[in-house]
């Protein structure tokens, strides 16, 4: 079995305890997982694999962009997957999607409001735009697995401009939408993968 880390950031905390449910089906997968936040990871040095997960906030949350560039070099030789926390993942009809294995909870996709238009927030929210920022972030990283599942919202916990994003762009409904079995399905998956 794999010596895993999983790396995150979390904006409120959904994402550390999604981090922390996948790191819970890795181990009693037999792996060796480890759980950090980004700012303590120092080296990638031990692990055969890396797990990096961070919500959606202005596209996938900065830190996580800073941390795969960060470790690119290293990352390009394991075997990485991603995940990432949202409110909302339109799908437009017709995207071609980079060729990695893709997972979307359903519960958090949804569909053009008008076919064969996109307005702003569909625009902004597509699986494409998403997976697209994801990718770039680090283009020698060639993920085995890119997870999308749906969030939380606390609106208390947001900073004011974090919430008035939501509420204007996202549009987003403030609740614990997280599908546990489907986050944990995912973790299945991924202990056979990695």
């Amino acid at each position: 079995m794999s010596k895993v880390l999983i790396a995150y950031s979390s904006n409120a905390g959904s994402t550390v305890e999604v981090a922390a449910a996948l790191t819970e089906v890795l181990t009693r997968a037999g792996h060796s997982a480890d759980i950090h936040p980004f700012t303590e990871v120092i080296n990638l040095q031990g692990y055969d694999a890396v797990v990096v997960g961070a919500p959606m906030i202005f596209g996938w949350h900065q830190p996580a962009r800073r941390f795969v560039r960060r470790f690119q070099s290293e990352l390009a030789l394991k075997k990485v997957a991603y995940f990432a926390c949202a409110m909302r993942l339109t799908l437009v009809p017709g995207t071609v999607l980079p060729p990695i294995p893709l997972t979307l909870d359903p519960n958090l996709v949804t569909e053009l409001a008008q076919a064969g238009s996109l307005n702003f927030k569909e625009r902004f929210t597509s699986a494409g735009n998403y997976l697209r920022k994801m990718i770039a972030a680090a283009p020698a990283v060639k993920p085995v697995s890119v997870a999308f599942f749906n969030g939380s919202l606390d609106m208390r916990c947001l900073k004011w401009w974090q919430a008035a994003f939501v509420m204007l762009v996202v549009q987003g409904t403030p609740g614990d939408y997280r599908d546990w079995d489907f986050i944990r399905a995912w973790g299945k998956t991924l202990s056979e993968v990695l």
